[in-house]
């Protein structure tokens, strides 16, 4: 990994690429999305502060976790320009992120643990089929379309 001398402040789209790993397309991506910002030079260069290297981090690693682009950028948002997110700044933030974090990989649990049966009953039933209709509550006590004419029947 090329190192950057500390007396420069800023960094070139290709410095930035190349320190943090991210390809040029992503970082003006993540620009367009608000999650990095550069100045313009008058030669219409963008030009990174230091501190894009640990947002560019960041957002990479929340992003592998499964976190979407909008709850980075609000995250993101919280922290003043100019500054490197902390790690106590990762521990606040990401504590927010934990209950949504449980919640998918407990639905990855259920898909895991259900998708073996589908496959090997092959039904897909919109009845039964917990694949293809997951969390049914109607199901429990009635299936299909004969949910719609109950409600027409019953009182308004």
């Amino acid at each position: 990994m090329p190192q950057i001398p500390e007396k420069i402040h800023e960094l070139t789209v290709g410095q930035l690429s190349a320190r943090s790993g991210a390809a040029v397309s992503a970082l003006h991506f993540y620009e367009s999305k608000g999650l990095i910002s550069s100045r313009r030079t008058s030669g219409n260069q963008r030009r990174y502060s230091r501190d894009a290297l640990r947002r560019v981090a960041f957002v990479r690693a929340a992003q592998r976790v499964g976190i979407p682009l909008a709850t980075i950028r609000t995250a993101l948002s919280e922290l003043p320009e100019e500054r490197t997110p902390t790690r106590e700044d990762w521990a606040r933030l990401s504590a927010a992120w934990r209950s949504e974090l449980d919640q998918r990989i407990s639905q990855l649990g259920r898909l895991r643990d259900h998708l073996t049966d589908c496959i090997g009953c092959g039904c897909l039933s919109l009845e039964t089929c917990v694949l293809s209709n997951p969390d049914d509550v109607f199901g429990e006590r009635i299936s299909g379309s004969k949910l719609l004419p109950e409600r027409r029947d019953s009182p308004a």
